[in-house]
């Protein structure tokens, strides 16, 4: 590799990243023009991933696409003893049928962004259960409970009388000795993995290897902008969203949010995101630039069509003329009523959050009827469907009937 494709490669390689130990390592290993490997594990006890978990998987596309053999590592062993990464209490381990059923989803989500062709998928139960008893105490032997406990979340448990099992210590070991079994190049993982890529590192100079490098990724902000991406706070962006519902949240999004996306989330070279930045300077509107990444990712986890219609999703601002491809049908009773008053129906149509937001939209001429404005006084006609925009999202096909 020349000196130039170096450092066009550390450019790409840092890219949104945390650490890099060591970067200097990292520069021999691409000179040395061979095909590294680069492993990843993930145990899988969540599944259904949302953007959070991609950030990581983005940068082992981007290692791919530079040539590099990609490991993509399911933890089916260490997944029976649950990572305590983070934890006050011990985990439940998972049953091996669980492991199964949840590694066969990630296979489905990760090649949404992995090329298939070129990742090699392995379990660590192929190696680990393959240790004997011995093996396992000499493996054990590798390291301290003094070191075990230079780990945060270990410490505070200790400190605070909680209970540590002996086989939470087993896990970092565990991880590390991956590193030596794949011989692994570069290993990628979260900043709160940091100590058990380390391991690895450990482990592997401990065997004669030559020490993987380490790569730490950040953790994504969720949609509020402050806590991290989880389904159990409500910030996040599911891979498996519908394009609608994805296209709306990114473009709802923040804008002090969007160049941080962009870095983790895009795989555009870094001068398209950098001329995007350019035009924001010289008066470009920020809700187009986060539909740009939008339509990205759409068709990244559905496809080109799904991007490009994305935008007529109920909840998505239209331009003029457009109407959204899910809109909804709804009938609105009007029992023994005479006339149709325009107020009543958008109420009743959920178009409106009270009568008070309606006549408020209809003051303001927020309000149309098949693609005209209609005044306060409008009444809408019986048993004939009307397409109904209230405000700038809120669309519904109309019937009312008495």
């Amino acid at each position: 590799m020349s000196d130039k494709s170096v450092v066009e490669a550390l450019e790409i390689i840092k890219r949104g990243t945390d650490e890099v130990l060591v970067e200097e390592e990292l520069v021999k290993k691409l000179e040395s023009g061979r095909k590294l490997k680069v492993k990843a594990g993930f145990d899988p006890t969540a599944p259904d991933l949302h953007l959070g978990h991609t950030v990581l998987i983005n940068k082992l596309r981007q290692l791919q696409d530079l040539g590099h053999e990609i490991i993509f590592l399911i933890g089916d062993f260490t997944g029976r003893i649950g990572d305590p990464t983070g934890k006050s209490v011990t985990r439940k381990p998972l049953t091996e049928e669980d492991v199964k059923a949840n590694a066969l989803t990630y296979q489905e989500q990760v090649f949404k962004i992995l090329g298939k062709e070129k990742t090699r998928i392995a379990f660590n139960s192929e190696w680990i259960n393959k240790l004997s008893a011995g093996d396992m105490i000499e493996l054990a032997a590798s390291s301290t409970v003094a070191r075990m406990l230079e780990r945060d979340d270990f410490d505070k448990r200790y400190t605070g009388n909680q209970p540590i099992s002996i086989h939470e210590f087993l896990y970092p070991l565990i991880q590390g000795y991956d590193s030596v079994a794949l011989e692994a190049d570069i290993e990628l993982g979260g900043t709160d993995q940091k100590f058990n890529l380390l391991m690895g590192r450990e482990l592997q100079r401990q065997r004669g290897q030559e020490p993987q490098v380490v790569i730490t990724m950040p953790i994504l902000e969720g949609l509020d902008g402050v806590q991290k991406m989880s389904k159990s706070l409500g910030n996040y962006i599911g891979i498996n969203d519908r394009p609608g519902e994805m296209f709306n949240k990114i473009v709802s999004m923040p804008d002090s949010l969007m160049w941080r996306y962009f870095e983790l989330l895009s795989l555009r070279p870094l001068d398209e995101v950098k001329a995007l930045m350019a035009s924001i300077d010289d008066g470009a509107n920020p809700r187009d630039i986060k539909m740009e990444l939008a339509r990205e990712l759409v068709a990244r986890f559905h496809d080109e069509a799904a991007a490009a219609k994305a935008h007529l999703s109920s909840g998505n601002q239209l331009a003029d003329g457009e109407l959204p491809a899910d809109m909804p049908d709804v009938t609105v009773s009007l029992e023994g009523a005479e006339v149709a008053p325009i107020a009543a129906v958008i109420n009743r149509a959920g178009l409106a959050n009270n009568s008070a937001q309606a006549k408020d939209m209809l003051k303001n001429g927020r309000v149309k009827v098949d693609g005209e404005v209609v005044e306060p006084s409008y009444m809408a006609p019986f048993d004939t469907a009307i397409v109904i925009q209230a405000g700038k999202k809120r669309y519904a096909r109309v019937t009312v009937t008495r």
